[in-house]
């Protein structure tokens, strides 16, 4: 990562988080355990998810976090690449299925200026 746009993640920045808001960073921290534990889906694959949603919401340090969790929870490559096409499609499916707002307003102002 360009160093100077995504500075490396240190224990000096995280400290710096809980120093400014204590009750807020041990909430998020709890929250995050909470969502990462086993339950209904494992761990494996809600890293997995994780891998994916980071695609969509282009998040560079989850990426690498969530990337090094799930092959840490037994993720294979081929899992975490498969799981990024998914992400990658529907991005572009969000595109592809919003183009209906702009076909509808083309159709609109056609029939305003018939």
């Amino acid at each position: 990562m360009a160093e100077d746009m995504y500075p490396s993640s240190t224990r000096e920045i995280a400290q710096k988080r809980r120093e400014l808001q204590p009750e807020t960073d041990a909430a998020f921290q709890a929250f995050s355990q909470k969502v990462f534990a086993d339950g209904a889906l494992p761990i494996k694959m809600k890293q997995i998810i994780a891998v994916a949603v980071a695609h969509v919401t282009q998040c560079p340090y989850c990426i690498k976090g969530h990337t090094k969790a799930a092959l840490r929870h037994g993720a294979t490559e081929q899992e975490l690449m498969e799981a990024i096409w998914v992400a990658a499609e529907m991005r572009a499916g969000g595109a592809f299925a919003h183009s209906a707002l702009a076909i509808a307003e083309m159709s609109k102002a056609t029939a305003n200026s018939a």
